[in-house]
């Protein structure tokens, strides 16, 4: 938290309401009590040589549960009441076929992977296991296992000093957590720009509804870092403390999230996703928000984390799908072109999917309920062996047919491609003891 506070400004201070007094305080009590902490930790962090190259994940949580029989695995020969309204398309790799609400995606199938058969789900309406690859009740009385983006926080660290490891986007509604430290504790949770995480960041003089006049923050901060600079102040502290000082005064993450910047052709094949609501209350379907999740990434956040949609498709699930599924078809098929069209594909995976599946029996209200048997998820880049549909389920959908993969195989997966071997890298929890990150392999497929 960056919170400074003061009484009416002195005549010899900062428009902040600091006095240069103050600063040199920041510089060696900011950059101490507060900022020497985390130059000791940058220094701590170089000093032992472990410079990991850049990689990073998108996790994009589908809130409620989606149909994995009206997406990627379409079932033609079940069935009306099982098989529902949706047809397969073709897709760029023979072969395999998708659904229909998703013909972005069709094009770009041989840079991606869906899994048809994702089994291990726990069965509950909320993010948790999508974000740790673990139940509730593993390690709950020490806190719970940590969320992935929390996991690398603490092996990993910030790519850059002024850019938090892991984000998560404000979403409203239903079933939006970003992920939480577990017993790691708070200093690992997901900072949240569009909420609190912002609203603290802020200096003397400027409110939480200024915080949003960009402009306003950045001409502070300038002011603020000039102001030091001038007077020779920051040429007493090493590289480290300096380090620390630009947290206080970056503009790199307002800038990730300000899509103004954006190219408006680029900006324009993402699309809005709007009306953001569809008979629910549950997330928007904000096409934008998988926008500045690639831009976040491109400034050196690992993870980012965001949910899309509200997928409890009790009724009418082929409205639903049709209205949520066409907006994420061009949202992630905007993002995996966007990033490859950076050079970033390779070092960034993608992960879309829910906490379980849908009923293959469609109910008299026009909607599937919950089925914890079989999910599904898409993947993208991280440098895997992509063009795959991994797995089947049955005839009717109902079960795993062939190949399933596990919850913690997808998570293995992501470790791996994030550079963490999982059978050799633990952390610590409350107790002392040593925790693995996952209890499987990556998914041979892929990797």
């Amino acid at each position: 938290m960056l919170s400074i506070y003061g009484k009416k400004a002195p005549k010899n201070s900062f428009c902040d309401g600091i006095s240069r007094r103050g600063v040199l305080k920041i510089g060696a009590l900011g950059v101490g009590a507060f900022g020497l902490n985390m130059a000791d930790i940058l220094r701590a962090e170089a000093n032992t040589g472990s410079s990991m190259k850049h990689k990073a994940v998108i996790n994009v949580f589908l809130g409620g549960g989606p149909p994995h029989q009206d997406m990627w695995e379409i079932k033609t020969e079940a069935p009306k009441e099982i098989r529902g309204p949706f047809q397969p398309i073709s897709t760029s790799v023979p072969g395999i076929q998708i659904g229909e609400c998703f013909p972005n995606i069709a094009n770009i199938m041989h840079k991606s992977t869906v899994l048809r058969a994702v089994v291990g789900c726990e069965g509950r309406h909320d993010s948790f296991q999508c974000m740790t690859g673990f139940r509730h009740a593993q390690m709950r009385a020490l806190g719970g296992h940590p969320a992935l983006g929390s996991v690398l926080h603490k092996l990993q660290g910030p790519v850059d000093a002024s850019v938090p490891p892991y984000i998560g986007m404000k979403t409203d509604g239903v079933w939006k957590n970003p992920g939480t430290p577990g017993f790691l504790g708070p200093t690992y949770a997901p900072f949240i720009p569009d909420g609190q995480g912002l609203a603290d960041m802020k200096l003397q003089g400027i409110t939480t509804d200024r915080l949003a006049d960009r402009k306003a923050v950045l001409k502070s901060f300038d002011r603020l870092k000039s102001s030091v600079d001038s007077a020779g102040q920051l040429a007493g502290l090493d590289s480290y403390q300096q380090q620390a000082f630009d947290v206080l005064t970056s503009s790199k993450l307002v800038d990730a999230l300000d899509l103004s910047k954006e190219d408006p052709e680029v900006r324009a094949k993402y699309g809005t996703g709007q009306p953001f609501k569809y008979k629910y209350d549950g997330a928007d379907t904000n096409n934008e928000l998988l926008l500045q999740a690639r831009r976040l990434v491109e400034v050196g956040v690992r993870c980012v984390t965001l949910t899309y949609g509200r997928w409890d498709s009790h009724g009418d699930n082929e409205g639903l799908v049709r209205h949520h599924g066409t907006r994420i078809d061009q949202a992630v098929a905007a993002l995996v072109n966007d990033l490859e069209d950076r050079g970033m594909l390779d070092n960034v995976t993608v992960l879309v999917w829910g906490e379980f599946g849908r009923t293959p029996r469609i109910n008299p209200n026009g909607g599937r309920d919950h089925w914890t048997q079989v999910s599904c998820a898409y993947m993208a880049g991280g440098g895997m062996k992509n063009g795959q549909a991994i797995g089947s389920t049955n005839r009717l959908g109902e079960h795993a047919h062939s190949r399933p993969v596990h919850v913690q195989e997808i998570f293995a997966t992501l470790y791996h491609n994030l550079g963490i071997d999982t059978s050799a890298t633990t952390v610590v929890d409350p107790t002392g003891r040593p925790q693995y990150l996952t209890q499987m392999d990556p998914i041979a497929e892929l990797v």
